[in-house]
């Protein structure tokens, strides 16, 4: 029974570490844990100062920011009820990588109970510390036009 337990912690150890080994897989797996709610894997993709920031047009027409800080971000996850369904589909990947430094840029469309909510863009910018790339930071922008 020792040798299962310890074969399926040795399992999970390299299948965690390859994940975030890779730019492009930490940002699938990083929407695969949001679309799942898992509150625990979506703190292991971030550093602890990591913060959010949104760019959206007003009702005036007049761009604003809005920043929140990650651990906020989880929490409203976690508090979205279970029988709201709610996806974000990613476009496509685009991946600048550069040692130490990564930008993913993912295109998308969210829909919220099957509808067409917005569309927009997120940027990720990604640091590699320790072996293991983490979110440093995260943009994205939200508009109603010009949806596929």
């Amino acid at each position: 029974m020792k040798n299962l337990m310890f074969l399926a912690f040795i399992f999970i150890c390299v299948n965690s570490h390859a994940q975030s080994n890779n730019p492009k897989q930490l940002v699938i797996d990083f929407f695969e844990a949001f679309h799942e709610q898992d509150t625990v894997k979506l703190k292991t993709f971030a550093t602890e100062s990591l913060q959010l920031k949104s760019v959206s047009m007003n009702a005036e027409g007049k761009t604003t920011i809005s920043t929140s800080a990650y651990s906020e971000f989880v929490k409203s996850i976690a508090s979205i009820p279970k029988n709201v369904k709610f996806e974000e589909k990613i476009h496509e990947y685009r991946i600048e990588e550069n040692g130490l430094l990564s930008t993913v840029t993912t295109p998308y469309t969210f829909f919220y109970n099957g509808e067409k909510s917005h569309c927009g863009i997120n940027v990720f910018n990604l640091v590699k510390m320790e072996g293991d790339w983490k979110i440093i930071f995260l943009m994205d922008s939200r508009t109603k036009q010009h949806c596929n």
